[in-house]
């Protein structure tokens, strides 16, 4: 849909320094497109390194009016609100930017195009949230496939799978490995230009959805599938049909590392102790032995918010719990899990 060498800006007002503006982060690391600046008025004057803790020299704007003088052709919508709710407070500024004829990226539920729609000249708007209307129900094909499928699985939401999937996939593509990726959440179609919007898929044709975008990929030796939610969550039903419609062969647990608790509004709710958790994500996978097996090769921490030797312990302590290779693959890389899966 676009080049990437059409500069981006991103929106991401009041949630820079907020668990809300992960989308950005995503783009901020992974987005081949050139990033001209960040919108968010409670940094304005200071670049993203001096923000928050990212390593990111892009400088933030207090207005879309001020982006504009950076000259974007794209912006990101980079927030992602509880519920993927477009707010009516952001009116205005996507209004300004459309008739200034950006054309603009919305990971949100909400169809933009109809919204806005009356505002496009020559530009566009795409609604990666946008289903297509059917897709097949799921029958195990993707057992078929000689590539081993590689599903990220988390102990939470937010618990880094997208992330450390790229990293993988991109460690695998280093070593000349025809490796594919399966996206199914908002940042992860943005980065790659295609992919499934799983949470925006009706539950019966999810399965199906993510069973034809594995098929796609049959040509790959290892095919890397984008996770969502986790079993442990009670709001999440992702994990599931992103189990059955991949058949999935290898399993990388991703874990929070600083967290012992789910995320509000769920804190009540204890994470399992990782040993056991792996065994859950087995059993289901391989539903008594009736499906193929599964086994999990290596365990992806997020180590944000520790100190280096605080990190170091959590990585030694679950590889020990776990008896997994375990990495921070922002921190440390992904190599431990290659060696793994290609072993």
């Amino acid at each position: 849909m676009f080049t990437t060498n059409q500069p981006l800006c991103i929106f991401m007002e009041g949630a820079l320094d907020k668990d809300a503006g992960k989308m950005g982060y995503g783009l901020m690391r992974f987005s081949k497109h050139p990033i001209v600046c960040i919108i968010d008025s409670n940094f304005a004057g200071k670049s993203v390194k001096e923000s928050v803790d990212l390593p990111y020299d892009i400088p933030v704007v207090a207005t879309v009016k001020e982006a504009l003088t950076y000259q974007p052709e794209i912006m990101v919508l980079g927030i992602a609100p509880s519920g993927g709710k477009f707010p009516d407070k952001w009116d205005a500024p996507i209004a300004e930017a459309l008739q200034s004829g950006l054309h603009l990226i919305n990971g949100l539920h909400d169809d933009l195009n109809a919204r806005f729609g009356n505002l496009l000249t020559t530009n566009t708007i795409w609604d990666v949230r946008k289903p297509k209307a059917h897709y097949p129900i799921a029958s195990g094909k993707a057992s078929k496939l000689k590539a081993k499928r590689v599903l990220m699985v988390g102990t939470d939401m937010a618990a880094g799978k997208m992330t450390a999937g790229l990293e993988l996939y991109a460690a695998l593509l280093d070593k000349g490995i025809k490796v594919g990726f399966v996206p199914t959440g908002q940042i992860g179609i943005t980065l790659m230009g295609n992919g499934i919007p799983l949470d925006a898929i009706k539950v019966d044709q999810a399965a199906g959805a993510v069973e034809e975008a594995v098929l796609e990929q049959s040509d790959k030796e290892i095919i890397i599938i984008e996770g969502q939610g986790s079993l442990a969550h009670p709001g999440s039903t992702a994990t599931l049909p992103l189990m059955r419609g991949s058949q999935t062969t290898h399993l990388i647990l991703c874990h929070k590392a600083a967290h012992t608790h789910l995320r509000p509004p769920v804190e009540h709710i204890a994470i399992p102790p990782l040993d056991q958790f792996v065994q859950l994500n087995e059993a289901v996978a391989h539903v008594c032995g009736t499906l193929q097996e599964t086994k999990t090769i290596g365990i992806a921490l997020n180590t944000v918010g520790l100190t280096e030797e605080e990190a170091q312990q959590k990585i030694k302590d679950t590889t020990i719990l776990t008896k997994l290779p375990t990495t921070d693959t922002v921190r440390y890389g992904a190599e431990p899990l290659v060696e793994a899966l290609l072993a």
